[in-house]
């Protein structure tokens, strides 16, 4: 069984008021599950003549943020890219910056997270970040598995296209075991296999700095999502900003492809 219940693509959350210090938006209808692409941090850092490790850090502490806002608005889900597979290739000051900032994130915000009953999953292949970044991946994914709220999907070292390939190679497992007929494959059947498995789709897709691609992120769950592009920068991008995208949202007629 879905971890949310049974996926309705109609459903709504009518007057939801935001709990946040910073905001008093009141909502016609919330996403059950937003997706965000945190873009802008390098430009920000040379916008304000720093180094791009001064981006990335400042960018972390917006998504503290947005966390907790997230959360106090009752929203089941929240897909967050924070490195993905492509990244490898940036300087090695730039992605060992990167790799510091995952420990200490964790180190800092874990406890706040496991009992506000947020329940923390990786996306991606874990296998290749160093040691100590796997290790506390593992230890957060495990610390919080237990719980109901929140659940934070945090992409590291992740594809789109990989996952993809990931969830056939499973599904090709099965079909070789004699487990599963191939005529028995559906779209089910992949999303069951995608490391979001159990959770429902994205439903609003957020991309900061006024980029408009996908970049490879959650390409499967993102088929019926509404995307919006903001301007700001990652850092600049407020909880403001945040409730804005969530109210448009609200205000969109979502047909799926009906009329």
């Amino acid at each position: 069984m879905p971890i949310f219940g049974k996926a309705d693509k109609n459903r709504t959350i009518p007057g939801k008021k935001s709990t946040a210090g910073k905001s008093s938006a009141d909502f016609a209808r919330l996403p059950r599950h937003v997706a965000i692409i945190m873009d802008g941090n390098g430009r920000w850092a040379k916008r304000h003549k720093l180094a791009i490790a001064k981006g990335h850090r400042q960018g972390t502490e917006n998504l503290r943020e947005i966390i907790r806002h997230t959360d106090d608005l009752g929203i089941p889900a929240l897909s967050l890219y924070a490195f993905s597979t492509e990244n490898w290739s940036r300087p090695r000051e730039e992605v060992e910056a990167l790799m510091q900032l995952i420990l200490d994130f964790f180190a800092s915000e874990i406890d706040e997270l496991d009992a506000k009953n947020v329940r923390i999953l990786i996306l991606g292949d874990k296998s290749r970040l160093p040691e100590a970044q796997r290790l506390t991946l593992i230890e957060a994914e495990e610390r919080t598995s237990g719980n109901t709220g929140l659940r934070l999907n945090i992409a590291i070292n992740y594809g789109g296209r990989d996952e993809i390939a990931r969830a056939s190679r499973e599904i090709a497992k099965k079909v070789a075991r004699g487990e599963l007929l191939p005529e028995a494959i559906t779209e089910q059947t992949v999303a069951d296999h995608l490391y979001t498995a159990g959770q429902p789709d994205v439903d609003l897709l957020i991309r900061t700095s006024g980029e408009k691609r996908l970049s490879n992120f959650l390409l499967f769950q993102v088929a019926y999502a509404e995307f919006t592009f903001p301007k700001a920068l990652w850092p600049d991008f407020s909880v403001k900003l945040y409730d804005e995208a969530l109210t448009d949202f609200g205000a969109r007629d979502r047909r799926f492809g009906g009329r």
